[in-house]
């Protein structure tokens, strides 16, 4: 099967290709199947015109725009018709039922369309979250209703977006769940450490920061021997406030604050690291997320306390992790003290989360996008 993926942006600096699409075309073509991502350069202009192999799966860039403003608007969304049309798909696959590609999708003519859904954008959800000009919204928040209708299939990564889309009006037997899969690396054993080691890992945006920074300075006060590896950048210097409350109450001594680094850098991190945090705010974006970090917390085989939102339920229920009322400080930096506190408990989230990491990978989740894109073949 000829199989072309309509990406939101590029593949980089933002990790979404590589997280979800990217590793998905390529256990597609192991099985067998064409795929080629075809991506407009809106972050990443110098990437514009572009083609790369990752792997068996071609990466197209579409020209980068002469203008801006509206006219690169209608550049971008002709250049995606134009490139996915001439490749002659059997199957259209569109990431994220907005944007460019969304607008792209409505003049695809006959080709079955599949749309995958890995995070809400309207009302409640990204809209609210970035600062997207007022018709920009309005835009988003009808193709999110209107693309996953005029679809043959939806793929949708976590089951609170599965009731989503069925109250918008699509049928049960159209739509998948596709969770994120692992990321197929190798666990590194982990790094001898002179110090207990609790390893944050974030965008900091799906956190609150008031929680987060009340269990670690219980945490700070029960084991002042204990360091927190944080890792990430926020959007608005979150990381800053962060360091700011730990200043204010104490606690500043404790953190080794990396920042944003390289995905190559990230493995030997989270092998230096005891346990891994993942606390996040109990909202409706946060429930329908993927959650692609804690996956690839699982993926290095780290015992992990997060809150019981969202998919964390499904990947860390019933032994591969310990989940905790989300907003709950006292239970928050209690499960990491008896976590720190037990190695035998350590060593047994450990080999769970190997194997969870295995029952993820990717090989494993292409064949529900095949069952999805023959829905959308039959449809059409």
């Amino acid at each position: 099967m000829r199989i072309v993926m309509i990406a939101p942006f590029g593949i980089r600096p933002k990790g979404t290709l590589l997280a979800r699409m990217l590793p998905l075309a390529q256990a597609l073509h192991r099985r067998g199947h064409t795929v080629t991502i075809v991506a407009p350069p809106v972050h990443n202009p110098a990437d514009g015109g572009t083609t790369r192999d990752y792997g068996g799966v071609t990466v197209t860039h579409t020209p980068t725009p002469p203008l801006g403003g509206p006219p690169a608007a209608l550049w971008h969304t002709a250049a995606l018709w134009h490139s996915a049309g001439r490749l002659r798909p059997d199957v259209l696959h569109l990431f994220k039922p907005k944007g460019f590609g969304g607008l792209a999708m409505l003049a695809r003519g006959r080709v079955p369309l599949v749309v995958d859904c890995d995070d809400w954008e309207g009302p409640g959800g990204w809209n609210d979250l970035l600062p997207y000009p007022p018709p920009a919204k309005a835009l988003f928040a009808w193709q999110e209703r209107d693309l996953p209708r005029r679809a043959g299939a939806v793929t949708v990564v976590w089951q609170t977006l599965v009731t989503l889309v069925w109250a918008m009006g699509v049928p049960p037997q159209r739509v998948f769940y596709l969770p994120n899969g692992a990321p197929t690396i190798e666990p590194l054993p982990p790094q001898p450490a002179s110090h207990p080691t609790i390893v944050l890992y974030t965008r900091f945006w799906e956190l609150d920061l008031a929680e987060v920074a009340a269990a670690l300075a219980a945490i700070y006060r029960a084991r002042p021997d204990a360091r927190l590896l944080l890792i990430g950048k926020g959007e608005r210097g979150e990381e800053q406030q962060l360091v700011a409350l730990a200043t204010a109450q104490g606690w500043a001594t404790m953190i080794d604050n990396r920042g944003w680094q390289e995905p190559a850098a990230i493995p030997r991190l989270l092998a230096s690291a005891d346990v891994a945090l993942a606390p996040i705010r109990d909202t409706l974006i946060n429930r329908a997320r993927g959650m692609a970090k804690l996956v690839e917390l699982i993926a290095a085989g780290l015992p992990i306390v997060a809150s019981d939102v969202g998919t964390a339920r499904d990947y860390l229920a019933p032994d591969t992790g310990i989940l905790v009322p989300p907003g709950d400080a006292q239970a928050l930096a209690a499960a990491t003290l008896e976590l720190l506190a037990d190695e035998t408990a350590r060593t047994r989230l450990r080999a769970a989360a190997t194997a969870a990491a295995n029952r993820l990978a990717w090989p494993n989740l292409a064949p529900i996008a095949e069952v999805a894109y023959r829905q959308a073949t039959v449809r059409a």
